[in-house]
């Protein structure tokens, strides 16, 4: 496994083979290691980037108590067969600081997690075109539980005529339902238990889209549970949980029929985490 710190290192792409690469924060966790088992799966050559992207936080508090442990990161590798690590310093990335040129995210970064996180898809989108343009991926994977991220993503390798393909992975969770988050390790005990709260709303929303009810009644549904969850603990305070077009993350209307992505976000103690679950609304189960 080669670690390469600067784009000068990176080997070069394989002759005949495929690139796959997934890209990471670092405080790797088992949601990311089936990230890169599926690119295995997918490419002959695997890169795993590992960069704690200043661009992407708005707030420089959250930045600095981001979890690092690259040594830690390397050693969940390296059995999974990753050919390549790439772990540049915000120098490397960024040589002239801040950039002048960078993506937008257009309406996508101004709904849900883009408007309680102001300006963070334009900084996540700039990383990630920076990284296509510097590993040259054929295919990169993105965990499906950052969903208003992964439709970002599409939408600019879309528009952009990136010559990649994007491949969402399914959300690993706990067997209690918790959403795997490098985040997770901030959370004491009974933050954890408290988080729980999530999934919870996630499921209520479900069985109300199973069951065949409108759009707002599944929405309306969930939050009740989230809010009677923040009401009854002083831990848990609600951004939001709105049900957004898998297309375009905008939130649908009440009358919506269709897929849709049920999104959710909340602090629970000084964590902030984000979850959700893919339904049909407007069609019964039989």
């Amino acid at each position: 496994m080669i670690l390469a710190s600067t784009a000068a290192e990176l080997p070069a792409r394989p002759g005949q083979g495929r690139r796959a690469i997934v890209m990471t924060m670092g405080a790797l966790h088992e949601g990311h290691l089936a990230l890169v088992r599926r690119a295995r799966e997918l490419a002959e050559q695997v890169v795993v980037t590992v960069f704690v992207n200043p661009l992407q936080f708005n707030d420089p508090a959250d930045l600095e108590r981001y979890p690092r442990t690259l040594d830690a990161d390397l050693a969940l590798l390296e059995p999974l067969g990753v050919d390549v690590v790439f772990a540049p310093a915000v120098e490397e990335m960024y040589p002239g600081g801040e950039p002048v040129v960078t993506v937008s995210a257009g309406q996508i970064g101004h709904v849900l997690e883009g408007a309680h996180r102001p300006g963070h898809f334009d900084g996540m989108l700039t990383v990630v075109l920076k990284l296509l343009q510097l590993t040259q991926p054929d295919v990169a994977l993105f965990g499906a539980k950052d969903a208003q991220q992964v439709i970002a993503v599409r939408t600019m390798v879309r528009d952009l005529s990136v010559p990649v393909e994007i491949v969402a992975v399914d959300t690993v969770r706990e067997a209690d339902g918790l959403a795997l988050s490098s985040r997770n390790v901030h959370l004491s005990e009974q933050e954890r238990r408290e988080a729980l709260a999530l999934s919870r709303a996630l499921l209520a929303a479900s069985d109300a889209a199973r069951n065949g009810d409108p759009a707002r009644t599944v929405v309306e549904t969930g939050r009740a549970v989230l809010e009677e969850a923040a009401s009854a603990s002083a831990l848990i305070e609600v951004d939001y949980l709105e049900a957004m077009d898998p297309q375009s993350a905008q939130p649908v209307p009440d009358d919506y029929r269709g897929e849709a992505v049920i999104a959710v976000a909340a602090k629970v103690g000084a964590t902030r985490l984000i979850d959700n679950v893919t339904v049909t609304i407007g069609e019964e189960e039989r």
